[in-house]
């Protein structure tokens, strides 16, 4: 009888054993494999540290960014029969409605005369990426920028196409206005430059910018614009004319600095028809102000 029990325990405490074994191998095992791939990671991520946040952590007050500058009221010209009091709100501008003055800002201003009236906005909206690790805030800023520019219709900054070898050879102003969209439409102004020639240039000398199409059509400005913030466009566009509606002519520059994207637009709507605000002076006003507020962001 004592052989018999003894012979049945011995058995089961060898299996015991075996599977306490067995069981303590595999702990080992899975702790090892998930205690390395845990370090790992660890590490991986931690060697990826998130990107700084913007240059900028706010906005200036748009009503205020060029009131005090004699720009904005060379942009908008009040009848003299206004009184200082009227003159004074005219500049004073209209501010948009924000729920978040720190992410998005803009004022408006109106001016009108018996001639004509002008529009004036500006608007600054600070770009901030919530997961900075994927993305800077500089990079969602210029993420939005492109889409603006995508939006425009204008060529992605790229290699500068200068005046081809066919300029000396037509001798017209609108070869050099081919890069992008209107090189469909440049070779046939090209064809009667004996005529045109003389008429052609007086408006081209008034758009003297780097990479400006000279040609007569009314959006021949629209275009990239170099040394205004980290990058930039401009966009000019001319309403259709009408036998009884004036033809108003919108300019609006959008420019990134860092973080903040800053949009103008300035309109001239002339009162009677016929007349067409000129090309030059309304893209010449509207980048000096957008000059005066990128000095602002800068200092």
């Amino acid at each position: 009888m004592q052989r018999t029990a003894v012979r049945r325990v011995l058995p089961g405490l060898a299996m015991l054993t075996a599977l306490a074994a067995g069981a303590a191998g595999l702990t080992g095992c899975s702790g090892g494999s998930d205690g390395g791939s845990t370090s790992d990671s660890k590490a991986g991520g931690s060697s990826a540290a998130p990107a700084q946040p913007g240059k900028y952590r706010s906005l200036p007050a748009p009503c205020k960014a060029g009131a005090d500058s004699k720009k904005l009221k060379a942009m908008l010209p009040a009848p003299d029969s206004l009184t200082p009091e009227q003159r004074e709100q005219v500049y004073a501008g209209v501010a948009d409605a924000s729920y978040d003055g720190d992410r998005h800002v803009g004022c408006r201003w109106t001016a009108q005369t018996p001639e004509e009236t002008r529009l004036l906005s500006v608007g600054f909206e600070r770009v901030v990426s919530y997961d900075r690790g994927a993305a800077s805030d500089d990079d969602k800023a210029k993420q939005v920028y492109v889409r603006l520019l995508t939006d425009a219709h204008l060529p992605f900054p790229g290699p500068v196409t200068t005046p081809g070898p066919g300029a000396a050879n037509s001798g017209s102003p609108a070869n050099p206005g081919s890069p992008g969209d209107p090189a469909a439409s440049a070779p046939p102004p090209a064809a009667p430059p004996a005529g045109a020639a003389p008429s052609d240039g007086a408006p081209a000398a008034g758009t003297p910018t780097p990479g400006a199409s000279p040609s007569t059509q009314p959006e021949l400005g629209s275009r990239i614009l170099e040394d205004l913030g980290t990058e930039a466009f401009l966009d000019d566009k001319l309403s259709a004319a009408g036998a009884t509606a004036a033809q108003s002519r919108t300019v609006r520059i959008v420019f990134r600095t860092s973080n903040v994207i800053v949009k103008i637009e300035y309109s001239v709507q002339p009162a009677l028809p016929g007349i067409v605000p000129p090309s030059g002076e309304t893209q010449d006003k509207a980048r000096q102000l957008a000059e005066a507020l990128a000095e602002r962001f800068n200092e």
